[in-house]
């Protein structure tokens, strides 16, 4: 609640690091120069006490960073809930509608005043926004777990435009969850609240192309979307170790054309991200460590989250909103300072991964022998070069189910289960292949 005509939203679990970032924001606010759309500035969501490689990927850097300096190109970036000023005038419509604030959105009386005093009581009443537009063409937007991104979509449908600063010294810094459940938790919220974003009647894919341009739309879509990467992941992550343990070949052989255009796609998509982190002064660790969140995030979050979607739509579950704990356990932070990975809890988001997991080694191990026996590598290549490379992924994994004995390994209950769904798959998978 507040008269001012610039407004910060900030997360309660950050602070400001940098006294200048107010003059900043003024300098684009105030520019007569700059464009009287110019609806809000967004800094980017960083965070302090990320171990030295960030083992979970927890920057997000392509998505608060990277992807957001590219979208800053076309008419700026989305909202993400925190670190962003906002002029007053977004809240009450379109940059046409609302050219000055009038007198029913600013007040120029003494806060002490009669009359302010019940215009504060008035607003702060449970009714209030009952039979008003509010959460639907003001304010901050109503009908998604993800109300930020709603939020700055539908002022960028709007007309609104934003800017993305992203000064050297962080403006605000906030914490991160530091243990893998809760991160995968979070993700898998942020994966319910988007679909409700992509299935809404302002879908990025069909209103957002429309509204705001098809570049932006399109950016907007990827996320609305984020979860359905699940599908792919999930069938890379098993389909062609299945066909392998079956001595089946579903790529092309390595003498053949068709193969370099799989390696081409390979190379280019990792060596792509790998070029942007690193022209973003990140290391190649930091890089490995977040592609390799990607699929782990794809073989959980995102496929309990497209899942818990559709069970809620059809009406079967209701999804309950969890705060991410970010508190810090000493153990488990010691863990993650060194880097290694804290499971601990027997949680359904670890049971894809680790039957993956599983499946992996099995056929990698199986295609050795095959390969030995039968003088066969060209025509398995690609499929033992998959399996070799999600190995090397699911290190950790690997260590937390055999390896290791302290509290962050990986539950036996998991391990078990997702042993006997992995053998459950092999004795399925000769119908198919």
């Amino acid at each position: 609640m507040t008269n001012a005509p610039v407004i910060l939203t900030l997360d309660t679990d950050m602070y400001s690091n940098d006294p200048q970032t107010p003059v900043r924001v003024l300098c684009y606010l105030l520019d007569p120069g700059m464009d009287p759309k110019l609806g809000y500035v967004q800094f980017p969501q960083i965070f302090h006490g990320i171990n030295e490689n960030d083992i979970y990927g927890g920057q997000l850097k392509l998505e608060f960073q990277i992807d957001a300096s590219g979208m800053d190109g076309l008419v700026g970036p989305t909202y993400v809930g925190t670190g962003c000023f906002f002029r007053r005038g977004v809240f009450f419509g379109g940059p046409s509608e609302t050219p000055e604030l009038n007198q029913d959105h600013l007040v120029n009386e003494s806060i002490n005043s009669k009359e302010v005093l019940a215009m504060a009581h008035h607003v702060a009443d449970c009714n209030f926004e009952k039979q008003t537009k509010w959460g639907t063409e003001m304010g901050l937007r109503y009908g998604s777990l993800v109300e930020d991104f709603y939020t700055g979509y539908l002022l960028q449908c709007k007309g609104w435009k934003s800017i993305f600063c992203n000064p050297k010294r962080p403006a605000f810094l906030g914490n991160s969850p530091i243990n893998l459940h809760s991160i995968l938790n979070q993700i898998m919220r942020w994966s319910v609240g988007l679909l409700e974003v992509a299935f809404c009647r302002y879908s990025p894919i069909t209103f957002g192309v429309k509204s705001i341009n098809p570049l932006t739309g399109l950016c907007y879509a990827h996320y609305a979307f984020w979860s359905i990467w699940s599908i792919p992941i999930t069938i890379y992550a098993f389909v062609p170790q299945l066909a392998l343990l079956n001595c089946a070949s579903i790529f092309p052989k390595a003498s053949e054309p068709w193969f370099l255009l799989y390696i081409f796609l390979f190379l280019g998509a990792y060596g792509q991200e790998c070029l942007e982190f690193m022209l973003d002064g990140e290391s190649i660790q930091r890089w490995w460590n977040n592609q390799r969140m990607w699929t782990i995030r794809g073989l959980s979050s995102f496929i309990f989250g497209l899942a818990e979607y559709w069970l809620k739509f059809i009406g079967i579950s209701t999804f309950g909103f969890n705060v991410t704990s970010k508190v810090v356990d000493e153990e488990q932070s010691k863990r993650y300072n060194q880097g290694i990975f804290d499971f601990g809890v027997p949680s359904p988001l670890f049971l894809p991964i680790t039957t993956a997991a599983v499946i992996n080694l099995v056929s990698f191990l199986w295609g050795i022998v095959h390969v030995l026996k039968q003088r066969d590598l060209e025509g398995l290549f690609m499929q033992m070069l998959l399996a070799s490379f999600a190995i090397v992924n699911c290190w950790p994994l690997y260590e937390a189910m055999v390896l290791r004995t302290d509290e962050g390994k990986m539950p036996v209950k998991i391990t078990l289960i997702s042993i006997t769904l992995a053998w459950a798959l092999y004795l399925v998978a000769p119908v198919v292949f």
